[in-house]
């Protein structure tokens, strides 16, 4: 089976999904996470009707990138971003989910006022599950990263993210997408999106029905579009 018949195949399942929940299919944004696959695979899935795709690594889309075109799809950073990458990003990525400390939230904000750049839209990394993996743990040093992204000029805060613990029963991470969705509410509730809409990054392949249930409104699904990657378990 070829991209375009899985995406179709996901778009039934994102579609199924929201209407068991009673949400609206439009309401659930594709990222198609393209780490690892050439260039040649998102021009098919972009000719299939996606825009939006998900690279890992800086390093991978400096890459691909320039050679799809900057300005030809939307592109997300959903991997962990080292602070010596920030600026590359910057030029790179449209959207980064995996902000995870006040550090690199004044790094981006300053490169941004430095590259000429209005507006760069960001969502912070939530360790929803405790367990010492990368991301911020909910509670204060979450609300202390919020309030700091809330207040800047450039960078603009408009959601949580999380890659919960893998299960092969995709039920298990509901507890874990859960928490996120109530955090991400009670930031909400303090204006910290500046009236927007709060935007939760998570579900992937294997538990995007799970995740559409509990609030997701960006889902990233590799192996369903393009196949099984070389080393990983499933996106």
């Amino acid at each position: 089976m070829g991209i375009a018949e899985n995406i179709l195949r996901v778009r039934g399942r994102i579609a199924a999904a929201c209407a068991a929940a009673g949400r609206e299919a439009a309401d659930v944004k594709l990222v198609a996470v393209s780490k690892t696959h050439p260039a040649d695979a998102i021009r098919e899935a972009m000719a299939a009707g996606l825009s939006i795709f998900g690279e890992n690594k800086v390093q991978e889309g400096e890459t691909k990138i320039p050679d799809v075109g900057r300005n030809a799809a939307e592109w997300h950073l959903i991997g962990h971003l080292q602070s010596n990458k920030a600026r590359k990003a910057v030029q790179l990525f449209d959207v980064i989910h995996t902000v995870d400390s006040v550090d690199l939230a004044k790094r981006l904000e300053r490169i941004c006022i430095e590259e000429g750049r209005d507006s760069l839209s960001v969502l912070i990394q939530v360790n929803v599950a405790d367990d010492g993996r990368v991301g911020v743990p909910a509670g204060s040093e979450l609300d202390s990263l919020a309030e700091y992204l809330a207040g800047c000029k450039r960078v603009r805060f408009c959601g949580l993210m999380t890659l919960p613990p893998f299960f092969d029963d995709a039920e298990q991470t509901r507890p874990y997408f859960r928490r996120l969705r109530e955090a991400g509410e009670s930031l909400s509730m303090r204006g910290l999106f500046r009236g927007e809409r709060l935007e939760l990054s998570m579900g992937m392949t294997h538990d995007l029905e799970t995740a559409i249930e509990e609030g997701a409104t960006i889902i990233r699904v590799g192996t369903a579009i393009f196949g099984e990657r070389e080393y990983g378990p499933p996106a």
